[in-house]
């Protein structure tokens, strides 16, 4: 992963009143980065004050930077925030190299980072975002002052059957079938779905925050590439969990040298709560929150916990 690349051309991002547009909170700006072969919407939220270090959020599979909006106006006192789609989710479109492996995302990441000179950041990432973080930090250390890694999808030898569906989507032609298959689903049948899987409590979520789920699943599934970048993604960690050697991801753990928060949650149906001790003893400098009543996404079923264990963590490490 070469460090050296064109600077990013940023310009805002226009943003009207549909349903099908991307949802900005309030406080959010959406900007575009443009990149050689690579383009990366990215999501921010203003400090509270200059001067403050920069911190970047990267989200997980079928997910985007709206995974983050809970939690960033928690560390606004903190860190100069942004949250970025992966290239073919979110408001990013598909790279160019139609590359959608771990190591791809991973490369996305550190090109951006790069390219804004925003570097070292306090990095945070979940689930599939959790893996690339961690390649990120093992390879490009230089970039990254502490690791936050919400259920990073880390390889399981004994994988949870919830989290089978998504690993079929890596086989040639299931995504398509399984499209085809679930035509009949409205949007706000699949956000049900999706958040029974995600959430240790769906009843968590809010009716204005349901709508907005639903409206951006109605959004996502207009996009030609919707089930293209979710079955490469998906074959991308399936890849990866089966990749040894140097290049494994509990390899790379152990080269970590960033201080690390990891935050593991009881209900978890996609990555495994007893992972939460092999990573505590492969992330050398580490801290661990188990939250017993969390799924998949803590960040935005107790943001206020995942925010307090980041400023406990900094608290430990002497401050920013």
């Amino acid at each position: 992963m070469s460090s050296t690349e064109l600077p990013g051309v940023r310009t805002a991002t226009a943003v009207t009143a549909t349903a099908r547009t991307v949802r900005v909170a309030e406080g959010e700006e959406l900007c575009t980065v443009g990149l050689p072969g690579l383009t990366l919407t990215v999501r921010s939220r203003p400090p509270e004050r200059t001067g403050l270090p920069p911190a970047l959020y990267v989200h997980g599979l079928g997910g985007s930077s709206q995974n983050w909006s809970a939690l960033m106006p928690l560390l606004q006192d903190l860190v100069d925030g942004e949250a970025v789609d992966l290239p073919g989710f979110g408001d990013s479109p598909p790279p160019d190299d139609g590359n959608y492996s771990v190591t791809g995302h991973a490369r996305s990441v550190i090109r951006f980072l790069d390219a804004e000179e925003r570097g070292p950041v306090h990095l945070f990432g979940n689930s599939l975002g959790g893996a690339v973080a961690t390649r990120v930090a093992a390879v490009r250390p230089d970039l990254v002052r502490t690791l936050t890694l919400i259920s990073p999808a880390l390889p399981e030898i004994r994988v949870q059957w919830p989290a089978v569906p998504t690993g079929l989507l890596a086989v040639p032609g299931v995504a398509s079938l399984f499209a085809r298959m679930t035509r009949h689903l409205t949007a706000e049948e699949r956000t049900r779905g999706v958040m029974a899987l995600c959430y240790g409590d769906p009843a968590r979520v809010s009716e204005s925050g349901f709508r907005e789920a639903v409206a951006e699943m109605e959004r996502r599934l207009e996009l030609p590439y919707f089930w293209d970048a979710m079955a490469r993604s998906a074959r991308g960690i399936v890849d990866a969990y089966t990749l040894g050697g140097q290049h494994g991801l509990w390899r790379q753990a152990e080269r970590v040298l960033a201080p690390t928060q990891l935050v593991y949650g009881g209900r978890d149906q996609l990555v495994s709560y007893r992972m939460a001790r092999r990573a505590s003893a492969a992330f050398r400098d580490s801290r661990l929150l188990t939250l017993p009543e969390a799924g998949h996404v803590a960040m935005m079923e107790y943001p206020e916990a995942v925010a307090q264990a980041f400023r406990e963590l900094l608290d430990e490490r002497g401050g920013s």
